[in-house]
Order: C-alpha cells, then sequence, then structure tokens
C-alpha cells in the first residue's frame, strides 16, 4: 500500500471518527481512538513515536514525538485547537524531514467540520 492510500484510509477515518464525537475533547482521546480506527482497517500503527535528531555528530534520541506513524509510511500529529497556526503546519513537516518520510497529515479535531481542520503536507511543501 502506497501513502496516498494509507492517507484516504486516515482521512476517512478521520472524518468519521469527528462526526460521530464532534469536537472539543482532548487530543489524546482522538489519538486513542483514530488509532484503534486505522488498525481495525488493517493498518500496523505506532503511537507517540520517538523522533532522533541528529546534529554536528551527535544524537538525540527523544527530541520529537510524532502522534501517530501509519505502516512507517505516514506521519500524523493531530490537534484539538480552534485555530491551526503555521508552527503546526512546519512542526509536522521539520518531523518529515527529520525521518525522511514523505507524506504527513496534521488533523485538527477542533474544527467545526473535520473537512476544514485536514492538512496534508508532503516532504517539502504543505498543501
Amino acid at each position: 500500500m502506497n501513502e496516498n492510500e494509507i492517507g484516504k484510509i486516515i482521512v476517512d477515518s478521520a472524518v468519521r471518527l469527528h462526526v460521530a464525537l464532534g469536537p472539543g475533547l482532548l487530543e489524546s482521546v482522538y489519538e486513542t481512538l483514530l488509532a484503534h480506527e486505522l488498525r481495525k482497517a488493517g493498518l500496523r500503527v505506532q503511537r507517540q513515536v520517538g523522533i532522533p535528531i541528529e546534529y554536528d555528530g551527535m544524537t538525540f534520541d527523544e527530541g520529537f514525538r510524532a502522534d501517530l506513524v501509519v505502516e512507517d509510511k505516514v506521519l500524523v500529529e493531530l490537534k484539538s485547537v480552534e485555530t491551526v497556526h503555521p508552527a503546526h503546519q512546519k512542526q509536522v513537516l521539520t518531523y518529515l524531514k527529520l525521518t525522511g518520510m514523505k507524506l504527513g497529515y496534521l488533523l485538527n479535531f477542533g474544527a467545526a467540520t473535520m473537512k476544514g481542520g485536514i492538512y496534508r503536507i508532503i516532504n517539502g511543501t504543505i498543501e
């Protein structure tokens, strides 16, 4: 399965979850339930994945934590805020660069509709 196929399942699952529960819950709740939905769809999901940083010959094992990594190909960062800040998108882009992954999603479950809370980020650009 390629990144785009995985991404479609992620987005469809996030939309279903948002319709069922609505906005306003803690990010950790959406993380737990989205991981559950993705596993039900047959995907391998890791939660709170450490992303090491290498700099000047040093490695920091726990530089950052990605909320979800799906099939070792797609990174997912979850928010539950009224407004996504550009820094949130840059965060996902940085995670993609550090991991070498091509595709990431910033999903804001705080948006009135999930459609307005989906940000698809490709390593090198923000869409």
